[in-house]
C-alpha cells in the first residue's frame, strides 16, 4: 500500500475519532472523544493507539515476536501458581520438622509477600515502564525460593516465603498488560489461553512435589529430623531453581522492548514507532508507519522534540518525585467507569478469598473427606497430581466459548468475557457444595477434578478480562489494585483455617467443611456480580 493511501487512511481515523460515534471503532472507548474521561484516556493517546492497532492488525500481526512473548508472559503466571502450590504441598513436613505454632502462618506470610508485589510492581509498571518489572520479578522469586529451602526455622523459612512472594506477585499485573499491549487484536483471545500456564504451573508443582516428598520425607513428628526430611527442601531448590532459569530465559535470551502503548502514553512517540519496527523485523515483516502519520492522526506539531532517554535511575527519580494519584483517578473518572472498575476489584477479592480457601489446603481435604480409603501420603499425592492435569482443559475451553461473540455483531450473542466467566465460576460454587457432601474417594475426586477445571475457566477469562478493561496508561495501577485486593483477601484464609481447626492441624469432615461452605457461597456471589459488570470487551482492540 502506497504512503498516499496509508496517509488518507490516517484522515480517515482523525475523521472518525473526532465524530459523535465511536461506537463503530473496535476499542474499549466506545465514546465520543470528548467524553474519554469515562475510559481514563485522552483524545490524542486513543486516537493514536487506535492507530498502532490498526497496524499491528494489518501490518505486523502475530508471530515470532508475539509467540516468543507468549511463552515467557506465561512462564511468569506458571511461577504464580507453582510457589502457591509449592508452600502449600510443604505444610505437613514443615509442621512435623519445624514445629512452629500454627504451620498456616507460612502461607499468611506468602500472602504478605504477593500483597506488596502486586501492588508494588503493579504501580511501577504504569511509573517507569513494563520491561524494568517484567525482568526483575522472577530473578527475585528465585533467589530466595533457592534461600527458602536451606531454611533451619520456621521463622527464617516464612521470612523467606514473604520475600519470594514479593517478586512472584506482580507476575499477573505486569505479564498480562505487557502481553495485551503487542498483540493485534485478532489474537487476543489468547489473553485468555495465557491462563493455561497458571495451570500447569500447579501441575508441576504436584508433579515434582509427588517423589520427592513422598520418598524423602519423615513420618512422624518424634523422629522428623532435617537429615530424614529433606523432600520439601528438594522440592524448594527445584522449584527455586525452575524459576531462575525462567528469569534467565526471559533477561538473557529474549529481547523484550519495551510496551508501544507505555511510550505513547508517555509522548515517547519515535521510541514506540522504533519498537513496533522491532517487533515487525522480528515477525519478518515491514512497517511503513511514520512518526508524521503517527502525530498527524492528531494534528500534533511534527516538530516536536522526543524526550532524552534516561536511564532506570533517572526514570524512577522522575516518576517518584512527581507521583501522585493520576493513574487512580482516571480508573473512577466516571459512573460508568467507576462501577466497573469496582466491581472488578471485588470480584478480585472474592476469588481471591474463596480460592485459597479451598485449594490451599486440598490435601487436608483429600484425607478428612476420604473414609474407604488409604491415607498415605503417595496416595494423596498421587489424587493432587490428577486434580491438577484435570485443571488444565479449562483455560482451553474458556479460549474456544470467551470469544464467541466476535463472529456476531449482535450485543446479545453466545459467549462473550461475561457470560462465561458467570457460568463458569456459578459451576465452581456448585461443585465445591457437592464436595462436602461426599465421603467416598472417587467422589471426592471427580469432584475435586470438575471443580479444578471450572475455576481454571473463570481464572483464565478473569486474567483477560481485567487488563482489557483498563486502557494501557493506567492499566498496571488498575490491574495493581485488582491483585493487591486479590492477595489482602487471601490472607484471611489462613486465619479461617486456624479459627476452625485445631492447633494440631488435623480436622473432621464436618470442621473441614466450614471452609468449604464460605468458599462455595462466594463463588456464586462473585457469579452475580460478574453480570452486572457493565462492560464487554470481547471482540475490542484494547486501547
Amino acid at each position: 500500500m502506497s504512503t498516499a493511501q496509508y496517509s488518507m487512511n490516517s484522515k480517515k481515523i482523525n475523521a472518525e475519532c473526532s465524530s459523535t460515534d465511536l461506537e463503530k471503532e473496535e476499542s474499549l472507548s466506545r465514546q465520543n472523544p470528548g467524553d474519554n474521561a469515562q475510559e481514563g484516556v485522552s483524545a490524542v493517546y486513543e486516537a493514536k493507539s487506535q492507530l498502532i492497532n490498526e497496524y499491528l492488525q494489518t501490518e505486523i500481526g502475530f508471530g515470532r515476536y508475539q509467540w516468543q512473548l507468549f511463552i515467557l508472559t506465561g512462564m511468569g503466571w506458571a511461577a504464580d501458581d507453582i510457589w502457591l502450590q509449592g508452600v502449600a504441598i510443604i505444610l505437613p513436613q514443615i509442621e512435623l520438622e519445624l514445629k512452629p505454632v500454627r504451620v498456616e502462618y507460612a502461607t499468611m506470610a506468602l500472602f504478605a509477600g504477593l500483597i506488596l508485589g502486586a501492588s508494588t510492581w503493579g504501580v511501577l509498571a504504569d511509573l517507569i515502564g513494563r520491561r524494568l518489572s517484567f525482568n526483575i520479578t522472577l530473578f527475585i522469586a528465585g533467589v530466595f525460593g533457592i534461600a527458602a529451602g536451606a531454611a533451619n526455622s520456621f521463622t527464617t523459612l516464612a521470612a523467606l516465603i514473604a520475600c519470594l512472594g514479593f517478586g512472584v506477585g506482580g507476575n499477573l499485573p505486569v505479564d498480562g498488560a505487557i502481553f495485551l499491549e503487542n498483540i493485534p487484536r485478532s489474537h487476543q483471545w489468547l489473553l485468555t489461553l495465557l491462563s493455561v500456564w497458571w495451570a500447569l504451573g500447579q501441575l508441576l508443582a504436584s508433579l515434582i512435589a509427588w517423589p520427592l516428598i513422598a520418598n524423602f520425607s519423615c513420618a512422624s513428628a518424634t523422629i522428623c529430623t532435617k537429615a530424614n526430611n529433606m523432600g520439601w527442601r528438594y522440592n524448594f531448590y527445584t522449584l527455586g531453581g525452575i524459576t531462575f532459569l525462567m528469569w534467565f530465559l526471559r533477561y538473557f535470551i529474549f529481547n523484550l522492548q519495551e510496551s508501544p502503548k507505555y511510550l505513547l502514553a508517555k509522548g515517547r512517540d519515535e521510541d514506540a514507532l522504533k519498537v513496533l519496527q522491532h517487533i515487525a523485523h522480528v515477525n519478518g515483516k515491514t512497517l511503513s508507519l511514520t512518526l508524521a502519520q503517527l502525530q498527524a492522526v492528531t494534528g500534533q506539531n511534527i516538530a516536536t522534540k522526543t524526550p532524552r532517554p534516561m536511564s532506570n535511575w533517572q526514570i524512577i527519580k522522575r516518576s517518584f518525585s512527581s507521583f501522585s494519584l493520576s493513574h487512580v483517578k482516571p480508573l473512577f473518572s466516571t459512573r460508568r467507569l467507576a462501577t466497573n472498575t469496582s466491581l472488578t476489584i471485588a470480584l478480585w477479592g472474592l476469588i481471591g478469598l474463596a480460592y485459597p480457601l479451598f485449594n490451599g489446603f486440598i490435601t487436608l481435604y483429600l484425607t478428612t473427606h476420604v473414609s474407604d480409603a488409604s491415607s498415605s501420603v503417595s496416595t494423596t499425592y498421587r489424587n493432587y497430581v490428577i486434580i491438577s492435569i484435570l485443571g488444565v482443559p479449562g483455560s482451553v475451553i474458556a479460549c474456544f466459548v470467551v470469544d464467541w461473540s466476535r463472529k456476531s455483531q449482535s450485543r446479545f450473542s453466545l459467549g462473550g468475557r461475561k457470560l462465561t466467566m458467570a457460568v463458569s465460576t456459578a459451576l465452581t460454587g456448585i461443585f465445591l457444595f457437592l464436595f462436602t457432601t461426599s465421603t467416598k474417594e472417587a467422589d471426592i475426586l471427580a469432584y475435586s477434578c470438575v471443580t479444578s477445571l471450572t475455576q481454571n475457566a473463570m481464572y483464565g477469562v478473569l486474567y483477560a478480562y481485567t487488563p482489557e478493561v483498563f486502557p494501557a496508561p493506567h492499566r498496571g495501577t488498575g490491574d495493581a489494585l485488582c491483585s493487591a485486593f486479590n492477595r489482602m483477601t487471601g490472607i484471611i484464609a489462613p486465619a479461617i483455617k486456624i479459627v476452625t481447626t485445631p492447633a494440631s492441624g488435623e480436622a473432621s469432615q464436618a470442621t473441614a467443611n466450614g471452609p468449604i461452605f464460605v468458599a462455595a457461597s462466594l463463588f456464586l456471589v462473585s457469579a452475580i456480580l460478574m453480570v452486572l459488570l457493565p462492560i464487554e470487551t470481547a471482540g475490542k482492540a484494547a486501547l
